[in-house]
């Protein structure tokens, strides 16, 4: 596939156009990066404040409620989404940058996250060091753009084809891990998932790897090849017809696929008790790693969504465009105001510094014990809501910071 994309004197054999050409950011990633952030919180503030929460899985289909459903499964849109839209976002720097200014910089903000993830996320998430190192959100991101350093060298339609590739072959690889006895090791875990992904590293310490690098990598080569849309001389009106075009295929895919129950899910659907219950098991699609029916059904929706968000303007778009625009600021504030909110309530409970020395024994969250202490998920809808409110001033006063501060190199990592 290939974009209707003209090459000027500027861009050809060069991903770098006219500078005066070239807008610094594109609002309607933004505002979609910003949505995505909000929306991440909710799963995230479930996770701390659910009664339910790390004791059953809310996508159960013998035990879930439509309600708990809905409110996990529309946090599925968050990662993929994410993860395409920081491809774009390369692309786009890429316009800016000369190739090697572009790998550079990707390498050290790819070898930057991955030591956020242990030394800033981690901690925040279990408030303690090294005990267990997760590796998740931050750390994909981080190996994949550290990929994409020497990625990005590669011809346009390579890297499109690499990407296709991973995307829709990945889950050739189900059959090798459902093996019967198999057993994974650390490297494949990385690469690409299989059954163990606790792995101990010392005595009473462990390495927990939940999101495997290979799905996302693919996804955001993908979102690099859709940056071309973003160029400066394609139309607002063509590109959101591409958009539409790109958006509609997916979910096409996951429907057609989904449909004949054989391929892009490493677990099939089932007709169930009800109605309700069948297109839960049709839509109850696997994240670790993410399958290719996954990406089809989130990404898709997030294409449509760029594209509607193309000429809309108003005062909420404009709180989520920043929100998106200082996305990992907002990211490790939220994880640290949600745990030590819980912590409170956690004491207050009359619980003990040893209770949560056991609780982060069984999940990597210090001072959340299953089963107890949990509240309603109309309790947590309040909590998600006033969290993800009195943070909006200090993203403000940050993205402002960095808007008058471009000077200082550092804030291009953040």
């Amino acid at each position: 596939m290939t974009f209707p994309l003209p090459y000027t004197s500027a861009t050809a054999g060069s991903l770098n156009p006219a500078p005066s050409l070239i807008k610094s950011r594109v609002d309607s990633i933004d505002v979609l990066r910003g949505l995505i952030m909000v929306t991440m919180a909710l799963d995230h503030t479930r996770d701390f404040f659910h009664a339910q929460a790390n004791i059953d899985d809310p996508l159960n289909l013998d035990t879930t409620t439509p309600v708990l459903y809905a409110t996990r499964w529309i946090t599925h849109f968050c990662a993929p989404t994410f993860a395409l839209l920081s491809g774009t976002s390369i692309y786009l720097q890429g316009l800016r940058k000369s190739r090697s200014e572009l790998s550079v910089f990707l390498l050290k903000r790819g070898l930057w996250l991955i030591v956020a993830e242990v030394l800033l996320i981690a901690p925040v998430d279990t408030f303690t060091l090294f005990n267990p190192i997760t590796l998740v959100v931050f750390w994909s991101l981080g190996i994949s753009m550290v990929f994409m350093a020497a990625l990005t060298w590669l011809p346009f339609r390579a890297i499109l084809g690499i990407g296709l590739a991973i995307v829709l072959g990945h889950n050739l690889l189900d059959a090798v891990e459902q093996a019967p006895g198999l057993t994974s090791g650390f490297w494949w875990a990385l690469f690409h998932g299989g059954s163990h992904r606790v792995f101990d590293y010392a005595p009473g310490r462990a390495i927990v790897v939940l999101y495997p690098f290979l799905p996302w990598l693919g996804l955001m080569m993908l979102g690099y090849c859709l940056g071309r849309l973003f160029e400066p001389a394609v139309s607002a009106r063509k590109r959101q017809q591409w958009l539409f075009y790109l958006g509609a295929g997916a979910i096409g895919l996951f429907v057609g696929l989904r449909l004949l129950n054989a391929y892009g899910d490493p677990f099939p659907w089932s007709v169930q008790k009800d109605g309700l219950t069948t297109l839960f098991s049709f839509m109850k699609v696997h994240k670790y790693p993410p399958s290719l029916l996954y990406m089809c059904i989130t990404v898709g929706p997030g294409l449509l969504g760029l594209a509607l968000l193309e000429n809309v303007h108003n005062r909420v778009t404009g709180v989520l465009r920043t929100y998106g625009r200082t996305a990992f600021f907002y990211y490790t504030l939220h994880f640290f105001v949600l745990h030590t909110l819980r912590m409170i309530v956690f004491f207050a409970a009359g619980h003990t510094m040893t209770e949560a020395d056991k609780a982060l024994q069984t999940i990597p969250m210090r001072f959340v014990l299953p089963g107890h202490g949990g509240y309603n998920l109309g309790v947590v809808y309040l909590i998600w809501i006033a969290v993800v409110a009195s943070l909006y001033p200090l993203c403000r006063w940050y993205d402002a910071y960095k808007t008058t501060h471009k000077e200082q190199w550092w804030l291009s990592y953040l």
